[in-house]
């Protein structure tokens, strides 16, 4: 799978990186779930790639601002954690407890919005429409989103940026009703197939394929709150009808 993305970086990045992350106001903290090599091809990558993102950003007080925490299935103590983060596939990232996660090796493009994604939480700002904040801290069920992206797509940072800060409002406002899942569509092939996707970024609400591309937000939290309620399937079907003019 290494061919898909490149997790070696030139200097320009890097120093483009710290001049990024010399921002971070609080310091955020990063799980990385790995295995063995010998049974995950992308997990050195993966580990690779948030430790050069990691070592980038700013020391304070003795401490890089991101902490990078590191759990093998390979270590029995660790599997405690892979069980309480509901993490089951190797590589992950995930941050606040795994309401925001990566599900493979969030390399290529991805890498923008995750990086973004540290700095809003480090500056404990979602970006998100005050209504939109309202509507995340009422949310009744369990909402889960699945962004399904590859590597060299341009738009899918955008998408994963918009559900990471869904999440992290969310949780924020002591309603960690969602979780934010940009899954990497080449090392996760099975998910892709299940929801019949050819295009990215392709994004499923508690299951139902529900946007392909970008959602305005919007229209976004529209259908995450029919999600939350139980109607997302019945909301797709209505908008998919209205759109063939039936």
């Amino acid at each position: 799978m290494g061919k898909y993305f490149d997790v070696e970086f030139d200097e320009d990045f890097i120093r483009e990186l710290k001049d990024t992350l010399a921002y971070m106001v609080n310091p955020v903290t990063i799980d990385v779930f790995i295995d063995d090599p010998s049974r995950c091809e992308t997990c050195e990558d993966a580990y690779k790639l948030m430790k050069t993102i990691a070592d980038a950003s700013p020391v304070r007080q003795g401490k890089n601002m991101i902490e990078l925490r590191v759990f093998s299935k390979s270590r029995p103590e660790d599997l405690e954690e892979f069980k309480r983060q509901n993490v089951e596939r190797v590589p992950t990232v995930a941050m606040l407890g795994g309401v925001i996660r990566y599900t493979g090796t969030p390399a290529g493009e991805e890498v923008r919005g995750l990086i973004e994604t540290i700095m809003r939480i480090s500056e404990n700002e979602s970006g998100l429409e005050s209504e939109t904040k309202k509507s995340l801290a009422s949310l009744k069920g369990a909402v889960h989103i699945e962004v399904v992206v590859t590597p060299s797509c341009p738009y899918c940072p955008y998408a994963a940026l918009l559900a990471n800060m869904f999440a992290y409002e969310a949780w924020k406002q002591g309603n960690p009703k969602v979780i934010a899942d940009t899954v990497e569509a080449y090392e996760n092939m099975d998910i892709a197939e299940k929801y019949g996707v050819m295009s990215v970024p392709a994004i499923a609400l508690n299951g139902v394929m529900s946007f392909i591309g970008v959602p305005y937000e919007e229209d976004f939290i529209n259908y995450v709150a029919a999600a939350s309620e139980g109607k997302i399937e019945e909301l797709v079907l209505k908008t998919e009808g209205e759109a063939s003019g039936l």
